[in-house]
């Protein structure tokens, strides 16, 4: 008898359609991030994400966090594929608390350095030439390198010879040359110039090895000692790795940073919030306002590039707004939406794989955008 019950009250409730979808609230943690309702989000639509991912149609998703209006309101992790700067740790279960390769991401963290630094006065400006601050190298300081500055290495607009447009594997990938070589500074400054400073846009993660060693120059601290006492300690960030090259014992300054998803959505969310966190400017409005601008056109799909941030013209609602984007290899992302007022933190496995199609980006569009706009 209370089984017919239970089965008929099941067929009754079917009637009425399937009970009504949820999203499980983030956790409220001791990081100091806020946490908000996660009723903002259309449950259907992130179910319909989540079972894309689990499936592999979206391959090799680590981590997908959402932020509104400055609150965390989704946060999911699933386990995949990983290695840490190319060496493969095999299928690792990943956690709000698992440290997590963003190669490039981390040259937007540095950017970060370089604009305390000038706030605590260490670096005069942006438009400081680079061989003011390595005298050894007077030798090198002529021709069009001379007019080398700050500016130009935020901005990739350096001028100097430089290949990363073949994979990280090929010997002949400069970035590659300058990690194995013995002196990263002096292997950067030596590159032959294309085009004079400032005329035009060459990715080089060997201009952001620069910005770390004028960091050094300045304060007396390796980028890791640095962002690890003036950037991540004003946000609560304690765990952290940053890999090392081989034969020089330095940061690797361009890619190798390690940190957990939430960290890197504090990253996010200082920008978000104009460079403040917990009511303390960390970063100065001005400069999170001149990491975004537009400096100089992308070779590519309309892109303009930032203080080592990428721009994006994309299509929102029938109208072209600009996504500001933290890059990473492997599908690292941090999206900043103003126009929905969201910050997006993916992470994946698919390191030195172009041709993904079911990547970061998008999913941002044929999800999480989706699932903000129908709320």
């Amino acid at each position: 008898m209370q089984k017919t019950l239970i089965v008929l009250l099941l067929v009754f409730l079917q009637s009425f359609g399937a009970p009504a979808q949820s999203i499980q609230k983030p956790v409220q943690a001791k990081d100091g991030i806020p946490i908000g309702n996660s009723t903002v989000l259309d449950a259907g639509i992130i179910a319909k994400m989540e079972a894309a991912i689990t499936d592999g149609t979206f391959p090799n998703i680590h981590s997908v966090l959402i932020a509104k209006s400055n609150k965390l309101v989704y946060e999911h992790y699933w386990p995949g594929k990983d290695e840490i700067w190319g060496n493969y740790k095999g299928i690792v279960e990943h956690a709000k608390d698992s440290l997590h390769d963003i190669r490039s991401i981390s040259k937007s963290v540095v950017s970060a350095c370089i604009g305390i630094a000038i706030q605590q006065g260490k670096i005069k400006s942006v438009d400081q030439r680079v061989f003011e601050f390595f005298p050894e190298y007077e030798k090198l300081d002529t021709g069009l390198i001379a007019g080398l500055t700050i500016k130009h290495l935020l901005t990739m607009t350096s001028g100097l010879k430089w290949n990363e447009d073949v994979p990280y594997d090929n010997a002949e990938n400069s970035e590659i040359k300058m990690a194995f070589s013995k002196n990263q500074v002096e292997f950067v400054l030596s590159q032959p110039m294309d085009y004079p400073p400032g005329k035009s846009w060459k990715y080089n993660g060997g201009t952001t090895q620069l910005l770390a060693a004028i960091i050094e120059r300045t304060t007396g601290k390796k980028i890791d000692e640095f962002a690890g006492e003036y950037l991540f300690k004003p946000l609560g960030i304690t765990k952290f790795q940053w890999t090392k090259y081989p034969n020089t014992n330095y940061p690797a300054a361009a890619s190798g940073l390690r940190l957990t998803s939430r960290d890197l959505m504090k990253f996010g969310l200082l920008y978000s919030q104009k460079g403040k966190w917990q009511n303390k400017q960390i970063l100065s409005v001005q400069w999170v306002e001149d990491s975004f601008k537009p400096y100089t056109d992308l070779p590519f799909d309309g892109g303009k590039y930032g203080y080592q941030f990428w721009i994006w013209p994309t299509d929102f609602q029938g109208k072209t707004v600009n996504m500001v984007t933290a890059v990473g290899n492997g599908d690292q992302r941090i999206f900043f939406n103003s126009a929905l007022d969201v910050v997006i933190v993916v992470t994946a496995g698919n390191y030195n794989t172009w041709n993904v199609q079911k990547n970061a980006l998008a999913l941002v569009r044929e999800f999480i955008n989706p699932a903000l706009i129908k709320k």
